[in-house]
């Protein structure tokens, strides 16, 4: 294992997948009585991330970005959002996607004065507007659309269900004229 690590440079998953041979071979000699016992039984495996790094959808593209608790995360793009990275990175290859007027990475009080900005441009006038306040509208709307409380769940990572939970019940809570409102407002 450490051969394929430090040597050969292999990724995590080739050296787990490499390792399964070699230990499955060994269980197969201890069911076949060939030997009295693994030695490969108690190696341990390098850790492997849940999420496969390719998607296996030839034309799907995808962000992949560092979230909480520094996890690396593959978000599927809509052609939309897309256009709208590559605009926003302007033929870059490296490099923060979103930058302040110095060409740096905005840090999180350049995005909500951003926000701010647009938020004054589009006419929606609302007290302490922050980026996080994106959070529910999205976990919402998903909800609204039909999609299972399990998927919007693993797109808004949240670790534990309940917490997709509560905007479920926050949003049962509404007004129905203010759920409509905000169902026609959303253009579907």
């Amino acid at each position: 294992m450490r051969r394929l690590q430090e040597t050969r440079f292999y990724q995590p998953s080739t050296v787990s997948r490499r390792l399964s041979v070699v230990v499955g071979f060994y269980r197969t000699c201890v069911i076949d009585q060939i030997l009295p016992y693994s030695p490969a039984e108690n190696v341990p495996r390098p850790p492997v991330p849940a999420e496969s790094p390719t998607l296996g959808v030839g034309h799907l593209r995808v962000l992949k970005m560092r979230g909480k608790g520094d996890k690396t995360v593959l978000i599927p793009l809509p052609p939309a959002v897309a256009r709208a990275i590559d605009r926003a990175v302007d033929g870059r290859d490296h490099g923060p996607i979103l930058r302040n007027v110095h060409g740096v990475r905005m840090d999180r009080h350049a995005v909500t004065r951003r926000l701010k900005s647009l938020a004054d441009v589009a006419g929606i006038r609302i007290a302490r507007m922050h980026p996080h306040m994106l959070r529910p509208t999205f976990v919402t709307t998903m909800l609204d659309a039909g999609v299972s409380l399990r998927d919007v769940q693993i797109a808004a990572r949240h670790a534990d269900p309940r917490t997709t939970m509560r905007y479920d019940r926050a949003r049962r809570n509404l007004d129905p004229n203010y759920i409509l409102a905000a169902y026609l407002a959303s253009g579907t």
